[in-house]
């Protein structure tokens, strides 16, 4: 079956963030030919009628999507699938209009609190004064970006008031690619739940845990872009994944596993997502982002949780393929 690997294009000196997606082009065109499939990497710009066009030519039978940004941006990220839906083209994951609510943190937040789903309390610019906390601490976070672009341990504004929020997120705007939030902060155990598709629904896969055992007291806990991106660095070698748990936690992962479920129901997801949650003192968890195409590379958190599950890359594979809709 001829797929075509349809992924954002990478500009000259892109940050490592951004080269991430060719490392999982890579890999899944190469996982694709070990299953006999006839692989086409597509890589897509602003010119989406250049798409169009590219579409026309290869005929693919479908495309299997691992667009995150185009021209670098995030809020672009529904587009490409919206063109495939156009085109009637077959594709893995989400679907536009889930890769939209996802990937817009503040609408991904509504429609969470809509459905009665956990998420921290957050603000806006645009939030009336009435709405505005006086008590911290918050963390001020891009609405669009991912893979904590902007995010590190001075978003994180200890003793915050309505003022200092306003100000805080009007300063950062542009470096937050356009658009923030300013979310309550959770300090606790922060948790990845990925799942897959599978024969009789989607099946959650070993839960991970971020931990922070060497960090010292007063430093700030939270997965920044130095954690994942920048090699070398203290957090980087200080937030490993961990699969092991002690029997006590037993009933918080079981209840991990039902939201990350009630968060697949509640956005239509497809093939494959992740859900990172956090867990304040009281021991309740809270779900900070649903990723509707998490990274698929060999180092991320998914690989290391479908890894962990016992699960051969190739399988992945089947299983998205599996869960396209005709």
């Amino acid at each position: 079956m001829k797929i075509a690997v349809i992924h954002g294009e990478v500009a000259a000196g892109a940050a490592r963030d951004e080269l991430d997606v060719l490392t999982q082009v890579e890999c899944v065109s190469n996982g694709l030919a070990g299953l006999g499939h006839d692989p086409l990497s597509v890589p897509v710009s602003l010119d989406l009628a250049r798409l169009v066009r590219t579409i026309a030519e290869i005929r693919p039978a479908i495309a299997f999507n691992l667009v995150e940004t185009l021209t670098g941006r995030g809020s672009l990220i529904h587009l490409v699938p919206a063109v495939l839906d156009t085109l009637r083209l077959p594709y893995t994951g989400a679907g536009s209009e889930a890769m939209l609510l996802t990937s817009n943190k503040v609408l991904a937040k509504k429609w969470l609190a809509a459905s009665g789903l956990p998420t921290p309390p957050w603000v806006t610019t645009a939030s009336r004064d009435e709405d505005f906390p006086i008590a911290g601490p918050w963390v001020v976070k891009s609405v669009w970006e991912h893979a904590s672009v902007g995010l590190d341990e001075d978003s994180v504004i200890p003793e915050a008031t309505g003022e200092r929020l306003r100000a805080e997120m009007t300063a950062r705007r542009e470096a937050l690619g356009g658009a923030c939030l300013a979310e309550a902060f959770v300090d606790g155990r922060e948790f990845n739940l990925s799942l897959l598709a599978g024969a009789e629904g989607p099946e959650v896969l070993p839960p991970a845990e971020i931990r922070f055992d060497a960090y010292p007291p007063g430093k700030i806990r939270v997965v920044g872009y130095r954690s994942k991106w920048e090699e070398g660095s203290f957090e980087f070698n200080n937030t490993p994944r961990s699969f092991d748990f002690p029997g006590e936690d037993a009933a918080l992962i079981a209840q991990l596993q039902e939201l990350a479920l009630n968060c697949w129901r509640c956005f239509n997801l497809r093939g494959y997502a992740r859900v990172d949650f956090r867990i304040d003192r009281a021991g309740l968890p809270w779900i900070l982002e649903v990723n509707a195409n998490p990274c698929l590379s060999p180092d991320a958190g998914f690989s290391a949780a479908t890894e962990r599950a016992g699960l051969p890359f190739a399988e992945v594979l089947r299983r998205i393929i599996r869960d396209v809709p005709p």
